[in-house]
């Protein structure tokens, strides 16, 4: 799982799936995410002190994009080109921005009881998608200060590029702005989103009972503080009779009794405690997950609780006693490797990644862990499949720096400078710094042959300019 949790968690979990490249250069949907990105400039050196960060993790992301696809289906979007990032943070939120980007913060996966919650967040966030709820911010423009406007764009355009740390802080840095006028809707358009949400579900043949189960957890916090509430009750206005109405038309659901398929009741768990390994700190997770209970989450959270105490032998331990008896469970070998790369032993967590890439053979997260492992044995036997293995990642992901800075490694180890220049070149353009991601365009361009696809990619690369604000 990582923070932006590799700690495998760089913690990406989920496969991203690849996107089609256009016809001539770079594809116009990463050249924008591209420009946007560049805008971090003007204010990250204000925003890098805040602690708001993204979480990628394979495990969390996937079981996210796998309950949600058939909603995203039944709402006529492309499951692909919607986006789920997950927020490290305790609160109870969700929210979208920027087109079909869905923001999940942690404690809203924590705090759920049943897969039926977070899909009933996400079929109402999909709601305000599908209602065009968005193009309401244009009006919170016209009445926003610059500095506001300009640090939630830059926020945005910063997670786009793939800087979680630095989008988070920037939305975060204009936090009032954000809640009150960009991400907070009128209560009609929470009904709307409701009725919307309850269509995409019944659709689907589940249960909107998740959705207002969630809303009761929440529907307490209207008479607190602002100060003391969840951020999703303030920016989605909650009332008693608002949720009457969602359980009177569940009520009358051919599908409210519907169940949530075991199989994501038991992922649900394992993520669950994954985060909470993670997130708390070990004395909490121990006192959560006793060594009294000997389920596979309890086991799972115990594993990576060690991990963290630092004592590696007994994660170590703990997770060959889980792929002893789930030999088939690709994040158990993936967290394992993790575990054994961070304490100095790549050759072993190379095996350990090989395993589960053998279990998932296209989930990105995973072949960078494995590609970074193979790089780290040392062994120059190991670099070409390192290379070729962080190639495959790119392809998948296109914008996560932290492949192609391995990725350029492994071309100076074979000593290709000019892909090594590429490569660090769309490792700077993917973060959003764009001066040194043009910098190393043109140094990548004079060693390359002119014409040839890489060369063309450094070009388009070296010819964004900086948006005027």
């Amino acid at each position: 799982m990582q923070q932006t949790m590799h700690h495998s968690a760089t913690t990406s979990t989920a496969p991203v799936p690849a996107r089609r490249r256009g016809s001539r250069g770079v594809r116009p949907m990463r050249l924008a995410r591209m420009m946007i990105a560049v805008l971090l400039a003007v204010v990250l050196p204000v925003q890098q002190a805040l602690a708001i960060s993204l979480i990628r993790d394979a495990e969390t992301e996937t079981f996210l994009r796998d309950i949600s696809e058939p909603v995203f289906v039944a709402a006529g979007l492309n499951p692909q080109a919607v986006n789920t990032y997950i927020v490290n943070a305790s609160s109870i939120n969700a929210f979208v921005t920027g087109g079909q980007n869905v923001f999940m913060h942690t404690g809203t996966i924590q705090q759920a009881e049943t897969p039926n919650e977070i899909i009933g967040v996400m079929a109402h966030e999909t709601g305000h998608i599908t209602g065009g709820h968005l193009s309401r911010s244009q009006e919170a423009v016209a009445t926003a200060t610059a500095p506001a406007i300009i640090g939630y764009l830059l926020g945005i355009g910063a997670l786009f590029a793939g800087a979680g740390d630095a989008g988070l802080a920037l939305i975060t840095g204009g936090q009032t702005l954000a809640q009150r006028t960009f991400l907070s809707y009128s209560r009609t358009q929470e009904a709307s989103a409701d009725q919307a949400a309850l269509d995409f579900l019944e659709r689907t043949g589940q249960s909107g009972q998740g959705l207002v189960s969630f809303f009761d957890k929440l529907a307490d916090q209207e008479a607190l503080s602002e100060r003391s509430q969840d951020p999703y009750v303030r920016t989605h206005p909650l009332s008693r009779e608002r949720i009457a109405a969602l359980e009177n038309r569940v009520s009358l659901s051919p599908f409210k009794d519907a169940q949530d398929p075991k199989e994501w009741q038991e992922r649900l768990e394992l993520v669950k405690a994954k985060l909470h390994g993670f997130i708390d700190r070990p004395a909490v997770t121990f006192r959560r997950y006793p060594e009294t209970d000997t389920s596979k989450p309890a086991r799972y959270a115990r594993a990576i609780a060690y991990y963290k105490i630092p004592n590696t032998d007994r994660a170590v331990q703990e997770m060959n006693a889980l792929i002893a008896d789930y030999p088939d469970n690709a994040y158990f070998h993936e967290f394992k490797g993790q575990i054994l790369f961070e304490s100095g032993r790549a050759a072993e967590a190379a095996d350990a990644y090989a395993a589960a890439e053998r279990l998932l053979p296209n989930q990105p997260l995973i072949l960078v862990g494995l590609g970074q492992a193979l790089l780290g044995t040392g062994e120059k036997a190991k670099v070409s499949e390192a290379r070729a293995t962080l190639e495959r990642a790119t392809q998948i992901e296109r914008d996560y720096p932290t492949a192609f800075r391995l990725l350029a490694q492994a071309y100076a180890d074979e000593g290709n400078t000019a892909m090594a220049a590429l490569s660090t070149s769309e490792q700077y353009a993917a973060g959003g710094r764009l001066p040194e991601a043009k910098q190393w365009a043109e140094r990548a361009k004079r060693e390359l042959p002119q014409g040839s696809p890489a060369w063309q990619r450094a070009d388009d690369i070296s010819r964004i300019e900086k948006p005027r604000l």
